[in-house]
This record gives structure tokens, C-alpha cells and sequence, in this order.
């Protein structure tokens, strides 16, 4: 029932006249371009080899949309029907670049993959609504084209990206990956899985109340992830660090900061004390190695190294929630 809403007012592809598919084939040729143009100008500053790929490809587009432009003067005129994607009933769609930011290496090749196989298959359908013997040929060649085009970006990025720069771009898009997100990511989850220790363990200990534990380390938690939050987020706005937008390191150090407190705050939900307690000191020590995995996996610190740091740092704070819970 939704499905009529959403697609009303728009036209299915075979009520299309000759003239409004070739109308369509240029509108979405001029879309693919900018597309391709506004990934390359989005990649230029960090990856210009794969930069230029895209401005490549959208040549492509450009040239396919001026081919398409002479058919239709030839046949109807100068007069080209406006008609766009969103006018289509089941038509395929187009992110805008700015809705897929930020333009990682491997989100955009894997978006201009799937773009030109729907280029692919609408112009095998197109061809197969057109009688004109000149135009059915232009909408084939162009399908075969647009079939090509995974072969074209192979050819330019052996042109453009040997394997020595391809491997320069990966490293340079996983550095940005740790700089804004791994990096304050881990912060708030070493501050939200040590520094709540001490109050949820004391709060545990000296009530032996579940319930009262459990709000204690939930306003613990929710508290000190607003405040990391805030924190990473004002203190360096990115521009001369290169460690990106200050919202996303934001976000990744308050909500991983609140994941960490929660995890061993969430069991005392279960009513009896020892258990909550129990199943709580379980995820302490998960939540520790968690911290080293991630610190040895993309901070290249030595594994034993940083476990025996996190978990002697957990500890003693252990110890001080239990000890003063006890007072």
C-alpha cells in the first residue's frame, strides 16, 4: 500500500516514448557525471592518482551525454523533454556525494561499480523499446560501454594508481580512520571501562543494592560519555591535526566512553547481588582485553604489552572501588 504513495505521480518505464527514454538517458548520463566529477574533486586532496580516474570517468559520462544530445536533435529537435530519475517508477537512484560522506577508496569504487551495472541494464532495456534502427545501435554501443567501464577504471588505475601509490592511498585512508575514529573511539572506552570502575564496584559494596548500583553507574556512564564527548570535540577542531571532523571524533569518544561504563553496570540489573557482581567483573575483564586487541590491532602496540597495561591499570582501580566500598 506504501509502495503506491511513494511511487505516485511517477511513470513506468514502458509508457516511455523513444523520445522521453532518450530525454532520460540524458539526463541520468549528466547525473553520472557529475557524480564521477564531484569524487574525483572529493579525493583530489588526499588520493589525486585515484582522483584522476574519476575525472576520467566522468569524461566518459560527458561524451556518452553528447552522443545521446546529437541522436535526439537528429530525430525530435533541439526541445529535450525534462525527465529525470525520480520521474521513473522503479527507476534505479543516485546517492548525491555529499550524503556519502567521506569519500573512503573503497566506498567509492564499490558505489561506481554498482552505478555503471545499473547504466548496464537500463540501456539493455532501453534498446529494447526503440525501433529506429540508429538509435537502438547508439543505446546497445552505449550499454557495451557502460558493461566496459569496470575494465576502463582497471586500465586507468594501472595508469594512474600503480600498486605502489594504491598502497600509499590505503595507508594514508586507514590513518585517517584511526585518527577520528579508533583513536577517540579507544579513549572513551579505556576512561568508560576503568574510570567507572571504582564508583560502580564502591557503590556495590557499600549498599550491596543492585538497583542503587545500577543507577549510580548508568548517570557514571552517561555522564562521563557527554563529557568526553564534549571534550574531544572542543579541543581540537582537526583542521592543522588532520584528525578530522571534530563531530565524529566527538561522537566515537562519548558513545564509546558510555558503552564502556554500561557494560559492567548493566548486570547489576539482575536482582542478586553476587551474581550481578559476578557476571559485572566477567565483562571487566572482556572489556579489558578488548582494549588491548584494539590498541594491538590498530595502534601496533604489542598485545602482552598493552594487556599487562590495561589490566594493572584496571585492577588498581578495582581494587580502590572494592576497598573504599568496604570502608
Amino acid at each position: 500500500m506504501f509502495s503506491r504513495f511513494i511511487n505516485y505521480g511517477r511513470r513506468d518505464f514502458n509508457s516511455l516514448s523513444e523520445q522521453e527514454i532518450l530525454a532520460l538517458a540524458i539526463s541520468s548520463e549528466e547525473e553520472d557525471g557529475r557524480i564521477y566529477q564531484a569524487y574525483a574533486d572529493g579525493l583530489r586532496e588526499q588520493y589525486p592518482a585515484s582522483a584522476k580516474i574519476f575525472d576520467e570517468m566522468a569524461e566518459e559520462e560527458n561524451d556518452h551525454r553528447r552522443q545521446l544530445i546529437d541522436m535526439h536533435k537528429s530525430r525530435f529537435g533541439d526541445r529535450i523533454p525534462l525527465i529525470q530519475r525520480t520521474h521513473v517508477r522503479g527507476y534505479y537512484d543516485r546517492k548525491p556525494d555529499w550524503l556519502v560522506r567521506p569519500l573512503g577508496l573503497e566506498k567509492v569504487r564499490g558505489m561506481a561499480a554498482q552505478m555503471e551495472e545499473q547504466a548496464y541494464r537500463f540501456y539493455l532495456q532501453a534498446a529494447k523499446r526503440t525501433t529506429d534502427a540508429a538509435t537502438r545501435k547508439l543505446l546497445g554501443d552505449l550499454a557495451e560501454a557502460e558493461k566496459g567501464h569496470e575494465s576502463l577504471a582497471l586500465r586507468l588505475g594501472e595508469k594512474h594508481t600503480p600498486e605502489d601509490v594504491q598502497d600509499e592511498e590505503h595507508q594514508l585512508e586507514r590513518k585517517q580512520f584511526v585518527l577520528t575514529y579508533v583513536q577517540p573511539g579507544l579513549a572513551g572506552l579505556m576512561d568508560g571501562s576503568v574510570s567507572t570502575l571504582a564508583p560502580i564496584f564502591a557503590a556495590a559494596f557499600a549498599t550491596q543494592d543492585t538497583w542503587q548500583t545500577f543507577l549510580i553507574g548508568l548517570s557514571a556512564s552517561v555522564g562521563a560519555g557527554i563529557s568526553m564527548g564534549f571534550t574531544e570535540a572542543a579541543h581540537d577542531d582537526g583542521v592543522l591535526s588532520g584528525r578530522g571532523s571534530p563531530m565524529k571524533r566527538g561522537l566515537a569518544s562519548g558513545i564509546m566512553t558510555t558503552v564502556g561504563g554500561l557494560g559492567h553496570a548493566l548486570p547489576y540489573l539482575i536482582p542478586e547481588f553476587w551474581t550481578a557482581t559476578t557476571v559485572a567483573m566477567a565483562i571487566v575483564f572482556v572489556e579489558l582485553w578488548a582494549i588491548a586487541w584494539i590498541q594491538n590491532r590498530y595502534m601496533d602496540t604489542p598485545f602482552f604489552r598493552a594487556a599487562f597495561q590495561v589490566v594493572l591499570g584496571g585492577a588498581l582501580v578495582f581494587a580502590a572501588g572494592v576497598l573504599i566500598g568496604n570502608v
